[in-house]
């Protein structure tokens, strides 16, 4: 798992609440268990004009020119703004995957779904809740200036804006030493690799027919 520590980058303002995971990664493309190859088909039914399946060419599908993804000054946004209780809906976390192989790395919204919230946290994502006002705010600022960025600090818990201010967030300990050192829970279970060896090692003179051919 990538390390986040700081991150300076493009603002992509979604304006609306509720957003599902169906939305966000549809039904028919949780198929592959792979972690990646779903960012193409990340927001589908609202990015395409067609209806997209498994497999398709999407730079050949009609692009919805009023999806906000879809606007050039936007292109290759890391920071998702959002609405309230995003990532409602079914617990796939392939809706995480596809958001981080679109290019996202954090996610700023006044709330998001529990399940959702932290499967982020497990695939590298910094989901940032922040009040509303000034998730409101940020909307307004990112809608009228063209590459609009802001600065996330994961280590210094703070949010600031082109014009220096500075807004902290919460993230439990665990789960932000987990990003900060790019440790997922195979991540976490690897720095242990040694004991494990010593283990099945010990484990195998002890109860040998355990490992019977």
């Amino acid at each position: 798992m990538e390390k986040f520590t700081q991150l300076c980058g493009l603002v992509a303002p979604l304006d609306r609440a509720n957003v599902d995971t169906d939305a966000i990664i549809p039904k028919q493309f949780l198929k592959s268990i792979k972690r990646t190859g779903f960012g193409p088909n990340a927001f589908d039914e609202w990015r395409y004009l067609d209806h997209g399946e498994p497999g398709m060419d999407n730079s050949q599908r009609p692009l919805n020119p009023d999806f906000v993804l879809n606007q050039s000054r936007y292109r290759g946004a890391q920071i998702l703004l959002a609405r309230e209780n995003f990532g409602c809906g079914s617990s796939r976390e392939h809706a995480p995957w596809a958001l981080e192989d679109y290019g996202f790395r954090a996610i700023i919204a006044p709330s998001f779904a529990d399940i959702f919230f932290n499967n982020c946290f497990k695939n590298g994502l910094l989901p940032i809740v922040l009040d509303a006002e000034i998730v409101a705010q940020l909307f307004r600022d990112a809608e009228a200036a063209e590459g609009y960025k802001l600065t996330v600090d994961l280590d210094a818990q703070t949010v600031t804006t082109p014009s220096d201010q500075s807004f902290a967030f919460n993230v439990d300990a665990f789960r932000k030493y987990c990003l900060l050192n790019g440790l997922d829970d195979i991540g976490l279970t690897l720095r242990h690799v040694e004991k494990i060896k010593a283990y099945e090692a010990r484990r195998k003179v002890e109860a040998p027919w355990m490992f019977a051919q």
